[in-house]
């Protein structure tokens, strides 16, 4: 899942994002609405966390844009305005769901993932294949009984490729779901974590490359 954090305040904004990432997302940030606006055009985001007070572009003519544009992304908004009325003005815009502040991390860590289901088809919690589970909810993953810890660069891949249901999934898709937009696609970051899961996952090998098409899991 990839997410745009729009939040004026530094330090908080940091903190969401570092919280997220923890948590085994790509995530980008931007400290007023111009800043927000610029990277929605570029970058296709599952879930946008919005600020609704953000200088420059304020917060509520960020949602309007993003509407109006038809860019598919869930929008969470935030605000210190927390009253019935903020929070219909809110939805009304456009917002997929509205919190108030000072939230509980673990209930924007929710509400993200929620709305990032929404965006996405829908998984199951828990992905199989060839031997491989992956509990998405319990960040664990387990090779033929035994448990493998992994990165969170590792855990996203591996859950990137399992959804893909034996499909191809490419570099460029890798990065676009697993690494944020600071990301430079020809640093080989997809390549070198590659080789760290199949190290980790053990032999017999399960994910196979396709030259010059990606990599899957058959």
């Amino acid at each position: 899942m990839r997410v745009l954090v729009a939040e004026d305040e530094v330090v908080l904004a940091d903190s969401i994002a570092e919280g997220l990432r923890l948590q085994a997302l790509a995530v980008d940030t931007a400290y007023d609405g111009d800043a927000a606006l610029r990277r929605l055009a570029v970058n296709s985001y599952d879930v946008l966390v919005l600020d609704r007070d953000l200088p420059v572009v304020h917060g509520d003519d960020v949602c309007r844009a993003v509407m109006n544009a038809g860019w598919d992304v869930r929008m969470l908004m935030l605000t210190a305005s927390g009253g019935l009325t903020d929070r219909v003005a809110g939805l009304s815009l456009g917002a997929d769901d509205y919190l108030p502040k000072p939230f509980a991390f673990a209930e924007l860590v929710a509400r993200v993932r929620a709305l990032g289901r929404r965006a996405r088809p829908a998984a199951p919690p828990v992905l199989e294949r060839a031997g491989i589970r992956l509990d998405t909810s319990r960040r664990q993953v387990y090779r033929d009984g035994h448990h493998v810890a992994l990165s969170r660069k590792e855990f996203a891949v591996l859950e990137e490729l399992l959804r893909a249901d034996g499909a191809v999934v490419s570099t460029e898709q890798l990065l676009e779901r697993a690494w944020d937009e600071h990301t430079d696609p020809f640093t080989g970051v997809v390549r070198v974590t590659m080789l760290t899961l199949r190290r980790k996952l053990g032999p017999p090998q399960v994910v196979t490359t396709v030259t010059g098409v990606g990599y899957q899991i058959p």
